[in-house]
C-alpha cells in the first residue's frame, strides 16, 4: 500500500505501475475518494469544534436561550451522525482502492506482461550429461518405493502425495541444511503457525488480490497459510520498534498450503505442483532506507545461491518482469533450477524487495535515531522449498541403476551416506 499523500503528488508515476504491473485500478476514482474523504473529515472537525463550543454556551445561556440550543443541537446532532456515516462510507471504499496500489517498481526491472518478459542475468554450473536416458522424478521414486501418488490422492484428492523411507530424510535432510546455513549467516530460526487470521494475510498482499488461491478455515475465522512470510510479517505487527533492534532477519520454517490451479501435464505432475509443502524461508525487516534494501536483496538472494551452488544444481536468475512480480513487489528476481525430465528451468526460488508497501499494510514501524517514527521495509527469499527442490536433486543426480547420488553436503545428514 502506498502513502496517500505521495500518490496525491505523483499521480502520474502511481498510474504508470499500475499499467506495467496490470493492475484494474483506477488512480482517478482513487484521488477523487481521497479528496472526499479529507473534505469530510474537515466537516466533521468543523462539527465536532461547533458541538463543544455549543457544550460551553449552554452551560451559560438563561433557561429561554436553552430551549433555542436545544432545537440547534438536535439539528447539529443530525449533521453531525450524517457526516460520520458518509465519512465511513468514503473511507471503506478509499480503502479497498488502498489495498491494491502497487509499488513504483525498480527503474530496471523489465516491462512487460508476464514471465515471458523476464530477463535471464547469469546462470550457474551445467546440466549433467548423462550416459542413458534420464527418467523423471515420478518414475525414480516410484521404482524405489519412495513415494505413494496414486494411494495420496486417494486420501487427499489430486496434486497429493506421500514420500516414503529415504526420500523422508534427503527431504529433511535438505531442510535442515537450509537452516545451518541460515544460522550461520546470522538469521533467527522460527517455527511459526500455518493457521492465520486474515489481517496478516491482508497485512502481506496475500488478501485481497489472492484470497481464491488460499484454503479457509470457516468455522473457525482462519487460513492455511502459502509461506511462512505470512505469518513473519504479522508477528511485529503494530509495534514501534527501535532503530536499534533492527535489521531483524528471520530464517522461517513451516508447512505451506496454495490452492495451486492450472492445467493438468508433465510440467505439473508428481512434485512439481503440490497443494502442500515445506519451505524454509528468508525474511527481513530493515530500515526505511533504498540502500539498505538493496544489500538486503542481494544477501538474502546470495544465500539462495550459495545453498543451490553447494548441492551442484545447475540454476538460471532471472530478472522478474513488472506483470510478473506482483503488486507490492518493488524488484523480484526468481530462481529456475534445471529439470532433466523437462529439458528445461522450474522456478524454485523467489527474492522480493517490497520496501514499505507491506509495513503500510501491516503497520510496522520503528523509531529512528531522531526521533521520528517510520514504516519499516521488507523483503523475503525461498531458502529451500521441497519437494519440488527435492525433484530437482533427485533427477539431477540419478544413476543409470535409478539409484540418487547424495551431494556431499546433505552426507552428514543421512550417516555419511553416499548414495540411496
Amino acid at each position: 500500500m502506498l502513502d496517500r499523500r505521495f500518490i496525491r503528488e505523483n499521480p502520474q508515476a502511481v498510474k504508470d505501475a499500475v499499467r506495467v504491473k496490470g493492475i484494474g485500478l483506477d488512480v482517478d476514482e482513487l484521488l477523487s475518494l481521497d479528496q472526499a474523504s479529507r473534505d469530510l473529515q474537515r466537516e466533521l472537525d468543523d462539527a465536532q469544534a461547533r458541538r463543544r463550543s455549543f457544550a460551553r454556551e449552554f452551560a451559560r445561556a438563561d433557561e429561554e436561550t436553552r430551549i433555542r440550543l436545544r432545537a440547534e443541537h438536535e439539528e447539529q446532532d443530525a449533521h453531525l451522525k450524517e457526516v460520520r456515516e458518509e465519512l465511513a462510507e468514503v473511507s471503506e471504499k478509499l480503502q479497498a482502492l488502498m489495498l491494491q496500489t502497487p509499488t513504483i517498481p525498480w527503474e530496471g526491472s523489465p516491462v512487460g506482461a508476464d514471465d515471458t518478459a523476464n530477463v535471464t542475468i547469469r546462470t550457474w554450473g551445467q546440466a549433467p550429461a548423462f550416459g542413458f536416458e534420464p527418467k523423471d522424478h515420478v518414475e525414480l521414486l516410484e521404482n524405489r518405493g519412495w513415494a505413494e501418488f496414486a494411494r495420496a490422492r486417494k486420501v487427499a484428492g489430486e496434486r497429493a502425495y506421500a514420500l516414503v523411507g529415504e526420500m523422508v530424510m534427503l527431504e529433511r535432510a535438505l531442510l535442515t541444511y537450509a537452516l545451518d546455513h541460515l544460522i550461520e549467516v546470522g538469521s533467527t530460526v522460527i517455527s511459526v503457525p500455518v493457521l492465520v487470521r486474515e489481517e496478516p494475510l491482508t497485512g502481506t498482499g496475500q488478501f485481497p488480490a489472492h484470497r481464491e488461491e488460499t484454503y479457509a478455515i470457516t468455522a473457525d475465522d482462519l487460513y492455511l497459510a502459502g509461506t511462512a512470510e505470512v505469518a513473519l510479517t504479522g508477528l511485529h505487527s503494530g509495534e514501534i520498534l527501535d532503530l536499534r533492534q533492527l535489521p531483524i532477519r528471520y530464517a522461517g520454517i513451516s508447512p505451506c498450503f496454495r490452492r495451486e490451479a492450472g492445467s493438468a501435464g508433465r510440467d505439473v505432475r508428481g512434485l512439481l505442483r503440490v497443494h502442500q509443502f515445506e519451505k524454509v524461508e528468508q525474511w527481513v525487516m530493515c530500515a526505511a532506507d533504498d540502500a539498505e534494501s538493496d544489500r538486503w536483496h542481494f544477501e538474502i538472494l546470495g544465500a539462495a545461491e550459495h545453498l543451490l551452488q553447494a548441492l551442484g544444481l545447475h540454476y538460471e536468475v532471472v530478472e522478474c518482469a513488472t506483470g510478473d512480480m506482483g503488486a507490492g513487489k518493488y524488484r523480484m528476481n526468481d530462481i529456475n533450477t534445471w529439470f532433466p525430465s523437462l529439458g528445461k528451468f522450474r522456478e524454485t526460488h523467489s527474492c522480493s524487495s517490497l520496501h514499505d508497501w507491506q509495513a503500510r499494510r501491516a503497520n510496522l514501524r520503528y523509531r529512528d535515531a531522531d526521533g521520528s517514527v517510520k514504516f519499516a521495509f521488507t523483503l523475503n527469499n525461498t531458502a529451500i522449498a521441497t519437494p519440488r527442490l527435492l525433484a530437482a536433486l533427485v533427477e539431477n543426480y540419478q544413476t543409470a541403476d535409478g539409484k540418487v547420488t547424495v551431494p556431499e553436503v546433505l552426507r552428514p545428514y543421512l550417516g555419511g551416506r553416499a548414495q540411496l
